[in-house]
């Protein structure tokens, strides 16, 4: 039975990222419920300029459910895919079992098909509950091996700081001009993902070749384990030609995306993680090589 909206003392909106006071609602409803800041994105360029949201809002202006939809092409099997995500879906805990999730989840879904996307993405650790709206799970995976010998560097690699006003307009650059990083998954533009990311996570390193002109992301452990995170680049390098770089001969690596474009092979191991990536649309669609959406792209 399909459960009754009861929106009594609340206002839908929709669009409001433009008024300062209904983005602060959406920073305050994700921290809250997440304890995520994307405050900081205002200083990283903003939003991403296709972002659609679609919220109820209490008489006091606070965000009681929200859910957000944005376009996000991404690379599938070799052929670029016309498809929006879903994010920053929450609902504050006194106003649960109202409906209300469903309604803008329902709202957000009509957008996209009316915008013209064939497929939608998301992320989420409640797969079953979007199961009913035709999204499914898609298996994700990582690749691991022994690292290749670093090739030699004209210079070695720079870290940039996307709080650094140069750096970031570096950054924005290389992310508007970037190839997909790899032909089985990959989005082709996410700025505004890869740049609040870097915020989230302290220990990810960015770092910039700039004889290949090329964005790093990337991480080291205390073992000696190389993780690559993401290459924002318009001609992606080698792998040998990335840690050379970097000037570091880590023990082992870890790619987080199929790394069909590095010149290395390494053997694909299923992601282990609470989050699952979940697709509707393109029927029962899969990549057709074990592969993962780089974690600078999750939202």
């Amino acid at each position: 039975m399909t459960q009754r909206l009861d929106s009594a003392g609340l206002t839908f909106r929709q669009d409001y990222f433009g008024d300062p006071v209904g983005w602060e609602a959406l920073v305050c409803l994700l921290k809250n419920i997440f304890g995520i800041d994307v405050g900081p994105l205002q200083q990283l360029g903003g939003p991403d300029p296709t972002s659609m949201p679609f919220g109820w809002f209490d008489a006091d202006g606070e965000l009681a459910a929200n859910i957000s939809a944005f376009a996000l092409p991404f690379v599938l099997n070799g052929r670029i895919v016309h498809a929006a995500g879903l994010q920053s879906g929450a609902v504050r805990p006194p106003w649960r079992g109202r409906g209300l999730y469903r309604d803008v989840t329902v709202k957000a879904l009509d957008w996209c098909d009316q915008q013209g996307f064939e497929a939608v993405i998301l992320y989420t650790d409640k797969p079953s509950l979007y199961e009913a709206y035709g999204f499914h799970a898609i298996p994700l995976h990582r690749y691991e091996g022994a690292p290749p010998a670093p090739s030699s560097s004209a210079a070695p690699a720079r870290p940039l700081s996307p709080t650094n006003a140069d750096d970031l307009a570096l950054l924005q650059s290389l992310l508007k001009a970037r190839s997909p990083v790899s032909t089985s998954l990959a989005v082709t533009v996410n700025a505004a993902m890869f740049l609040i990311n870097t915020q989230l996570d302290p220990d990810i390193r960015i770092s910039f070749l700039a004889v290949r002109q090329a964005a790093i992301a990337w991480k080291i452990d205390e073992a000696g384990r190389f993780s690559l995170l993401d290459v924002v680049a318009a001609e992606i390098p080698s792998l040998a030609a990335i840690l050379g770089g970097l000037e570091i001969a880590p023990a082992s690596v870890e790619v987080l995306f199929r790394p069909d474009k590095l010149g290395w092979e390494g053997v694909p191991q299923s992601l282990e993680s609470g989050t699952r990536l979940m697709l509707r649309g393109l029927g029962d669609a899969t990549p057709d090589f074990p592969a993962m959406l780089s974690p600078m792209a999750e939202f």
